[in-house]
Formats: C-alpha cells, sequence, structure tokens
C-alpha cells in the first residue's frame, strides 16, 4: 500500500514538473514571439470585382516560438454609423508551425450592389465612416486558446458626392424643339474608378417625359453636360438622374429644378 501511495507521489510530482516546464517554455515562447516583431502589418490593398470593393489588410506572424500556432483566424465585421452591417467574413484557420514565417489577409469586402438598394444607397451619395471589428483567435502549443479584438473607424468616401444640376443653357434647333445643355456634376470621393454612363430624363409638372440624354461618366467625378431635345421649356419640373457603371446601376436621382 505505502508503495502505491509513493508511486502515486513521484507520478504527482512528474505530473506538475511536466506542467510547470510547459507552462514556462510556452510563456517564453510567447514572449519571444512579442519581443523579436513576432507579428507585424503590410500595406492594404484595395481591389474590386464583380461590384464588391474590397480592402485587404495583410499581416504576417513569425513563429520564432517552440510550439506550433494553430487555428489561425481573423473575422471581421464593418457597420456603418446607424449600425447597419455591411460586411462579415472569416479567414480559414490555418497552421503556423514553429520556425515558419506565415502571412495572413484578413479582407474588408462591401458590395456596392448591397448600396443600391435598402437603408444603405445614401453612402453612394454621402461621405461617412464605418466601424470595422477585428477578432483574431488562436491556439498556442495545442493547449492555450487565446482570442483578441479591436476595432477602428474606417473613412467611406462616396463616389457621386454633391451631385449637382448647373444652369440650363437652351438654344433653338428647328422649328418644333429645342436643344438644351444640362451641365450635371458630382465629386468621386471614393477608391472606386467609374466606368459607365448617365442618363437624364426631364419631366414636366404632370409627370410626362418631355426629353432624355445620355452621356459618358467621367471616372473620377467632374462635370458632364448632357444634350436634351424638347418642344417645351416652360412646364419642366425636375431632373431624374440614372447610373449605369461596371460596378453599380442606380436611378433616379430626382432633382427639382423649380
Amino acid at each position: 500500500m505505502r508503495q502505491a501511495i509513493r508511486a502515486l507521489g513521484w507520478g504527482a510530482n512528474i505530473f506538475w514538473i511536466i506542467l510547470l516546464l510547459f507552462t514556462a517554455t510556452a510563456v517564453y515562447s510567447a514572449f519571444q514571439i512579442a519581443s523579436e516583431r513576432g507579428i507585424g502589418f503590410g500595406e492594404p490593398y484595395t481591389n474590386t470585382l464583380d461590384g464588391t470593393l474590397t480592402v485587404s489588410f495583410p499581416f504576417y506572424i513569425n513563429n520564432v516560438g517552440l510550439y506550433d500556432i494553430s487555428d489561425v483566424s481573423v473575422t471581421t465585421r464593418v457597420k456603418d454609423n446607424n449600425g447597419s452591417l455591411i460586411s462579415d467574413s472569416s479567414t480559414p484557420p490555418r497552421l503556423i508551425p514553429c520556425g515558419s514565417n506565415v502571412t495572413v489577409t484578413y479582407n474588408v469586402s462591401i458590395s456596392l450592389s448591397q448600396m443600391t438598394t435598402g437603408n444603405l444607397s445614401y453612402l453612394l451619395f454621402y461621405d461617412s465612416e464605418f466601424d470595422v471589428e477585428v477578432a483574431l483567435k488562436l491556439n498556442y502549443a495545442n493547449a492555450v486558446p487565446f482570442e483578441i479584438s479591436t476595432n477602428f473607424p474606417m473613412p467611406w468616401g462616396a463616389p457621386l458626392n454633391n451631385i449637382t444640376i448647373g444652369t440650363i443653357s437652351v438654344s433653338p434647333y428647328n422649328a418644333t424643339h429645342f436643344r438644351a445643355i444640362v451641365p450635371v456634376s458630382f465629386e468621386n470621393h471614393s477608391l472606386l474608378s467609374l466606368d459607365g454612363t448617365t442618363r437624364l430624363e426631364l419631366v414636366d409638372n404632370t409627370n410626362s417625359l418631355l426629353g432624355s440624354g445620355i452621356a459618358s461618366i467621367p471616372s473620377q467625378g467632374g462635370y458632364v453636360p448632357l444634350e436634351v431635345f424638347v418642344s417645351n421649356l416652360t412646364n419642366i419640373r425636375e431632373a431624374r438622374l440614372y447610373f449605369d457603371t461596371s460596378l453599380f446601376s442606380y436611378g433616379p436621382v430626382v432633382i427639382l429644378l423649380v
């Protein structure tokens, strides 16, 4: 009986020694990763594909410790000032063996087609600021789970900021119609290069179409003169603008002229 108790005692002592050694080496390894600049960040970059703007944030983990880092994943959530969810994405879990240097990229993806509907359409016309939440999860040495989260603001520039219609110039065209030049302007505050057209309709007091014109959009915004032929200039009530780009389509934007 005494030998059994003595064996259990030795077993408990060995267990605690192993546990203390593991804890000490794990702490030392984690300290080495932190002190040797084991985590760093690269330059963010942007990409647009299929109507989605993606801002990518690369960062690297240099595992100079003694144990593997597993289940490394990053989750990002983007919300507007009203708390509406714009983007929610996660990177797949991955393993970073000891002695390796791995770059992980987390993306903030914003669907421009999503902005053309619902309560996010204002982002096409007004600059704003997004709240980005980032959570990093990992498992160190297959024994110590770790999670850290932070949030930061990300400025948003509207691609169709400050749409205005200037003074319309009119000249006779023939015996029945006038030629109207309608100056439309806007400022592209976004990272996007717009490629497409804008169509303008002039509508009278009875909601009838008087005439329409179409023109190419300056990729970075600016002045767009639209030519419209109308038979009557006295009852123009409003202008309706439609935008058709490679990234999104939206309209009408209604601007009263009286």
